[in-house]
This record gives C-alpha cells, sequence and structure tokens, in this order.
C-alpha cells in the first residue's frame, strides 16, 4: 500500500484563518484525509505556520511588536482555530524552530554546491526615509501584467502572477508612501530555467490534474522562465548559510515549502522514530499531494519541484488539487487587504459542521464561487431539514413508541432492501469522486441519501403503523435507524462533529469506510438531541 503524504498550504502567522483559507488548502485536505484514514490507508496531513519573510516583519511593525511577538501570538490563534474547525493535522509545525532553519540551510547548501544558486548585484528599491530596501510586502504598486493599481512587491493578488519589486510601476513604499529609489545590492538566485525542460516533461505527464492547474503551470513555463531571487535583505528569517551573505535571509517562498519536510522531520522524532519521516519523503511510491489556494499554484508547481528536482532524492507531487478563488461579494477574501470573514469569530458563535457544509457545497473546485450569509442560513436549514430532520425524527420515534430499543429487521420488503442497497452504492460513488477530489459532488451524494430516506420514513407511515401493525413500525424503524448508523460513518469526512454524536446517541464502535452499508444495529438509543439549529436572517449580526 503506497504511503499518502498530505499537506496545506502553510498559512502566514501574521493573521486570523478566514473563509478563504478553509475553501482553497484546508478544508478539502481534511476532507481527503479523514476519508483516507478510514479507508485504512498510511496516510498523514501535514502543515505550520509560515513564520518568515516581509508579511510577519511588516504585520510586526503595524502591531507594534517584535516579529517573534507576532508569530507566537497568531500561532496560537490558528492553531486554536484550526482545532474548533475540525482540521486534523498529524502534525502542525512552525517554520521559526531550529529544526525547520537547519533544513532550510541544508536545501541552499545543497543546490549551491550543485550550481543551482548564484549571486548576482542588482537594482533595488530603497526607501530613503525608512532607511531600507523595499522587499515584497514593503512596496505597492501596478502591476504589468493585469493594471491592478494595489499589486504587492512579490505577487499580484489579482492575477496571481508572482513580481519583483523592480517589475511594479508607479511603485511606493506601504510604510511612508513616498517613492523609493533604486540602489546596487547583492543577491542569490535560483537559475530556474535550467529545470524547464524537465518541468514541462513532468507537468504534461499529469493528465490527471486539474486543467486549471496544469494549463496554468504550463502557460507559466511558456511565457520563459528566468533566474529567481531567493534571498531577501530582512533581519527576520532563515540566514542565509554563507560568509558574504551577512545581514541576508532566504525569501519566504523559497524556505516555506521547506516546511512540509521540516514538519514531517518533527512529527517523526515525536513517534520516537528519527528516520520514519523518509519513508514519505524518499520513497517514490509516496503520493505527495499538495492542496493550496489558486494563488500559489506558481509555488508548488514550479518552484517547489523543481527545488526537489535539483536537490534529488525527494518525491516529487503526485497532485496539486489547488482550489480557486471564494470570493466575498465580488471580492476575494483576503488577510492583507482586511476583507475577511474571521473563523475564530465564526466559531465563537456557532459550531463548525454548518459552516464546513456550507463551503463543502460551495467549494471553487474549477472556478470562483461566492460566500454570502444568506447562502449561509440556506444551508445551514438545509441540514437542519434534511439530515437533521431524518435523524432526529427516526430517534424520537424509537424513543417514544419502542422502548428506545431497535435492531436492523431480518425479513425485509422490497422498498427495505432497495434503501439499504442504495447505501452501499452511495459508498462507491463517494469515495470515487472524493479519489478525485470533487468534494462537492461527494457531499450532494450524501446528502441525495439522505433525502431518500426522508421519502422512505413518509411513503411508510410509520405513525399509522404502530396502531395497526407495530411488527411492521419495528421493520422500518430498524431500516431508518440502520441507514442513520451508516451515515454516521458516511458523513464522517465532512461532518466529523455531527457524525460523532450520531455515533454516540447510537451506543455505535468505531467503524471504517468498507464496513458502511454492512453496518447492523441492535442497541439502545442514547439520548436524542436536535442535530443543528435552524437560523433566520435576524439571527446573523
Amino acid at each position: 500500500m503506497a504511503r499518502i503524504l498530505v499537506t496545506s498550504a502553510l498559512p502566514y502567522a501574521n493573521g486570523r484563518l478566514h473563509f478563504g483559507h478553509l475553501a482553497g488548502a484546508y478544508l478539502p485536505a481534511d476532507i481527503y484525509t479523514r476519508f483516507k484514514k478510514l479507508q485504512g490507508e498510511d496516510v498523514i496531513h501535514i502543515c505550520g505556520t509560515d513564520e518568515h519573510g516581509a508579511p510577519i516583519t511588516f504585520a510586526a511593525k503595524k502591531e507594534g511588536v517584535s516579529p517573534k511577538q507576532l508569530v507566537d501570538k497568531y500561532y496560537r490563534i490558528i492553531y486554536d482555530s484550526f482545532e474548533r474547525f475540525g482540521i486534523k493535522f498529524d502534525n502542525f509545525s512552525r517554520t521559526s524552530l531550529p529544526l525547520h532553519h537547519r533544513v532550510s540551510r541544508e536545501f541552499f547548501l545543497n543546490l549551491y554546491q550543485k550550481g543551482y544558486i548564484f549571486d548576482k548585484e542588482t537594482d533595488q528599491y530603497y526607501c530613503e526615509t525608512d532607511r531600507l530596501f523595499l522587499p515584497d510586502r514593503y512596496i505597492e504598486g501596478t502591476c504589468p501584467y493585469c493594471g491592478y493599481e494595489a499589486a504587492r512587491g512579490d505577487q499580484c493578488e489579482e492575477c496571481g502572477r508572482w513580481l519583483e519589486p523592480a517589475m511594479l510601476l508607479n511603485p511606493h513604499c506601504t510604510l511612508c508612501g513616498g517613492t523609493p529609489v533604486k540602489r546596487k545590492t547583492k543577491h542569490w538566485y535560483f537559475d530556474l530555467p535550467k529545470f524547464e525542460d524537465k518541468l514541462v516533461e513532468w507537468l504534461q505527464s499529469k493528465e490527471d490534474w486539474k486543467p486549471n492547474v496544469r494549463e496554468f503551470a504550463l502557460g507559466w513555463i511558456r511565457e520563459g522562465l528566468v533566474p529567481r531571487p531567493i534571498t531577501r535583505d530582512l533581519d527576520w528569517g532563515v540566514t542565509v548559510p554563507l560568509d558574504e551573505a551577512k545581514g541576508k535571509v532566504l525569501y519566504v517562498w523559497f524556505d516555506a515549502p521547506i516546511g512540509y519536510v521540516s514538519s514531517t522531520m518533527e512529527w517523526a522524532l515525536k513517534q520516537g522514530k528519527h528516520e520514519l519521516w523518509k519513508d514519505y519523503w524518499l520513497d517514490p511510491q509516496t503520493k505527495l499531494i499538495h492542496f493550496i489556494g489558486k494563488d500559489n499554484i506558481v509555488f508548488h508547481a514550479i518552484i517547489w519541484p523543481a527545488i526537489l528536482m535539483g536537490h534529488g532524492g525527494f518525491v516529487l507531487p503526485d497532485n496539486i488539487p489547488a482550489n480557486e478563488y471564494l470570493l466575498l461579494g465580488k471580492g476575494k477574501f483576503s488577510t492583507s487587504r482586511g476583507t475577511a470573514l474571521w473563523l475564530d469569530e465564526y466559531l465563537d458563535k456557532y459550531p463548525a459542521d454548518p459552516l464546513r457544509y456550507t463551503l463543502a457545497i460551495n467549494l471553487p473546485e474549477t472556478g470562483d464561487t461566492e460566500f454570502t450569509w444568506k447562502l449561509f442560513i440556506e444551508r445551514n436549514n438545509e441540514l437542519a431539514d434534511v439530515l437533521g430532520n431524518f435523524v432526529h425524527r427516526t430517534l424520537m420515534f424509537v424513543h417514544r413508541y419502542m422502548g428506545g430499543k431497535v435492531s436492523t429487521p431480518v425479513d425485509m420488503t422490497g422498498e427495505d432492501l432497495t434503501l439499504l442497497r442504495k447505501v452501499e452504492a452511495t459508498r462507491d460513488e463517494v469515495a470515487n469522486a472524493i479519489d478525485r477530489f470533487q468534494f462537492k459532488k461527494g457531499i450532494k451524494l450524501i446528502m441525495e441519501l439522505v433525502r431518500e430516506g426522508n421519502r422512505y420514513f413518509d411513503y411508510q407511515k410509520p405513525w399509522v403503523l404502530r396502531k395497526e401493525d407495530m411488527g411492521r413500525a419495528r421493520a422500518v424503524m430498524g431500516v431508518c435507524t440502520t441507514l442513520i448508523a451508516n451515515l454516521s460513518v458516511l458523513v464522517a469526512p465532512y461532518l466529523p462533529f455531527t457524525g460523532e454524536r450520531i455515533k454516540n446517541m447510537l451506543n455505535l464502535p468505531e467503524y471504517r469506510w468498507d464496513d458502511i452499508g454492512r453496518i447492523k444495529v441492535d442497541t439502545s438509543v442514547g439520548e436524542v438531541q436536535p442535530l443543528f439549529q435552524k437560523l433566520k436572517p435576524e439571527d446573523i449580526p
């Protein structure tokens, strides 16, 4: 059985998590990993906070704290938000750890000694007022590609292009607003063009990738690859391991993906098996899957694979199922712009699963989608009316009229068997959808099965049967409860808290994915509580 190494893009420790983060890199990865673990696969989910680079120092200056104080604060907030939202990681690390610094320097030296990194003196923008070179987020201007007037020095958030400060039109310092001047400085460059042929061959072999990822990356290469600077003039980050590079740190987009490796190493150390990380990163049979947002495609589909190719020995990404943007109104969720809905604030007021459901059924898998509170209310109430209603009315009926005891019937009618056979068919269809990263399709299939259960309940009329044929009423309730028991496992990747609550109400043991369709019930129903609370527009502030 091939191992599966799942990563989610490292969130910057410069702010809280917003809904756009969840829809891009975290919820899909969590659904996929939970599903694979239910299948009994050898899979680990690796992540951590990205704590270096201009985004961190810039945010620290704005908050009036040191970079270390800033990343410590947001690491705790981000970690807690993931926990409360049910995003499970096998390891959630930090790029400020000494282990990560050591591994990043080793990567740099490996590439440098092989001739893939060279130094060059260039003109860089310098702010005479603030007395510093302006990397990344310290400079803004007009994007030379799409004309967006607030493009950053590292990337245009509008079109997703990777930029360098010198490429910006009408640049200005984001600290003082002044116009910078150019001064000479030396930096180290990764010789990306040396990998062009290998990258094209590798990308063309990925025929099962999402077209938006594969074609975007190939289109970028067709425009021509150029050497990319991988050092910055900053005093916070991984120091460059060369004597002549004093005062330089590694560019955050060089060291951040190495965080996947160092986080896996940390995970192995916690297992007491120091070499265990090699079973995932150095075994060519490993399936390495990077869950990211659209704006990270260039780094994960071109830069990072080239780094791995240059280093040698490491497995290359098997798939990069990047999502497009989740929009707030008509604009992109953005921490830096302050246009976002924050996860921690949501979780202070509402449970996790209704938002997990709303996002899952509206994921921007092949194109941008939009989040609105109106949509959230509709989806929350859909959960209550469909899944919540089926579970509650079935188990309350058993509780009130059957002494709380239920079992799967032995003698079943054609209608009974048809419904229960649909469970196995849905299990296989959902598995196929998740394997293809079609998470929206998977949750829709599950909800259609629940609707089938509600239709069966209505057609059988157990409220009539209990007066005329209690034996048949018990059989019908046995079929409905059997379906609910199977649903507790089927919904678990998407709605883990709901799946656990159903399991507890039915006093069920732990099941695996392959048990779905074969789970029988012979149990006493515990305390029955509504799974979801319906909402009205006035309930949302």
